[in-house]
This record gives structure tokens, sequence and C-alpha cells, in this order.
């Protein structure tokens, strides 16, 4: 338990790969600041497992896909522990209906740019000060499988340019904040979905999922312990990267192939 006493924030980890990178992250040592916008009751769950680990932990409403509800998170955040360690930005709204870019309304733009990359920065730029100070922190952000491509992704187009966006702004940040001790860097799940979010990988390894190259559905723990290789200490050298957990599936070829 090498992160024994440091502090992490997780958006979006009432549920799914939120959920699960919190438990990883508790299990490895940290307190951890859950972050919800609708799921209280999970959330104080998630909070209350964290606690019977023997990890300090407390849930923190706020709507991420607003600029207020960033400052809000990070106020709280800390007023409770003073600074975060640890930043994992994996909330992100996203329209799962496949809809052309002239098909958005303008509300729909807005929330999507500013919910996985305009309070993505603000968090990371109203957490940083404290990471500075004590010359250590890790900030992951969370993109998809192939983003750092910055390939057309055909009925995605607002949600893609966001996270391209974010794979730019990540490398550049490994960059600034290098000489600080802090590491920047970008997962990209593959098309891991429902309860495989948060269940374990020896719970799917034995399911067959014909859409993967690796024969099996992807889980929460695939991408969960990725994020605690990051945040060891003695990851400090890998910064700047995009790294795809997708089990060799491409989301995006798969789409293009279906317009065909």
């Amino acid at each position: 338990m090498k992160l024994t006493g440091k502090t992490a924030l997780v958006t979006g980890s009432a549920k799914g790969l939120g959920k699960r990178t919190a438990l990883q992250l508790a299990g490895d040592g940290c307190n951890v600041i859950v972050n919800y916008m609708e799921s209280e009751k999970e959330a104080c769950e998630v909070r209350d497992l964290i606690i019977g680990m023997g990890r300090k932990s407390i849930a923190i409403q706020a709507d991420i896909a607003t600029l207020e509800g960033a400052h809000k998170l990070a106020d709280q955040a800390e007023d409770w522990a003073g600074g975060v360690d640890i930043l994992v930005n994996n909330a992100g709204p996203f329209v799962r209906k496949r809809k052309l870019f002239a098909e958005y309304d303008e509300e729909t733009i807005i929330r999507l740019m500013n919910g996985n990359l305009l309070s993505v920065m603000m968090l990371d730029h109203r957490l940083l000060p404290w990471m500075r100070q004590q010359r250590w922190g890790r900030i992951i952000h969370f993109g998809f499988g192939h983003a750092g491509e910055a390939r057309s992704w055909p009925h995605r187009a607002v949600y893609a340019a966001a996270k391209t966006g974010l794979v730019s702004f990540t490398k550049s940040l490994a960059v600034e904040e290098a000489p600080h001790g802090v590491t920047v860097n970008l997962i990209g799940p593959g098309d891991i979905r429902g309860a495989n979010k948060e269940r374990s990988i020896r719970e799917a390894e034995q399911e067959l999922d014909t859409e993967s190259p690796l024969g099996r559905p992807g889980t929460g723990e695939d991408v969960s312990r990725v994020i605690h290789f990051l945040c060891q200490y003695e990851s400090s050298f890998l910064t700047g990267n995009v790294i795809d957990v997708t089990g060799g599936f491409d989301p995006i070829r798969a789409n293009i192939k279906d317009m065909t």
C-alpha cells in the first residue's frame, strides 16, 4: 500500500469504471473523494465501502459538465482534504444515440465540450497548486480507444472532438508539469459495457465476446489496473502517454464498416 495517506479524487465514481477505480485506489491505501451527479445512493455506498476498508472517504455531488460544478467539486475537495494528490477525470457526458453533427442542438454541443474537455482542464487547473507544492501528483484523463490517432468518428463528432482535444492537452500538460513531479496520462477504454464496468477480470475471463479480438469482454479491472500502475511512485517516468485498454477492439473502424 505505497499510496497510503494520499488523497484521490475520481469524478463520476458512483458507478461503472469510476467506481472500480475508486475502490482500486482505496485498496492501494488512498483516501478517496467520490463524485456523483444524480446517483447519491450509489455514491454513498461506494463511500461506505471505502470507509470499511479503513480509508477516509466523502461523497460530493457536482455536475462536472458545467464549469460551476467543476469549481464546486474543487472547493469541497480542498475543504475536506486540503488538496488532491491523484485526480482521475473519469466522468464525461456521452450521447449513446448515433447522430449527425447537424442534428445536435446547441445546448448538447456545449455540454459535451464542457464535460469532456473544459471542465477537465478547470479541475486540473484548480488542483495543480497542491500537487506542485507537494512535488508529487498524478493526473489521469479518460478518452476512448484510439483517441490519440484523431481519426474521424462519424455520429460522434462532438464527443470525439472534445476527447482528441484532451489528448493534446494531456501531452502539453505532461511536459509543463514534469519538473514539478506531476505526471499526466490518458486512458482510452475500449467498448466496456454495462455491468462489465464494475467486474473483475476473473469474473469475465471465461465469457465469450465475439466482437473482441481477445475473445472476452473488457472489465473495469482492466482499466483500474492500468491506473494503479500509473499512480505508483516508481511510475514517475511515464507521462504524456495515451494508453488504449481495448483488448484490440477498434470501435471507430467497426462503426465505419457498419456505414458501408
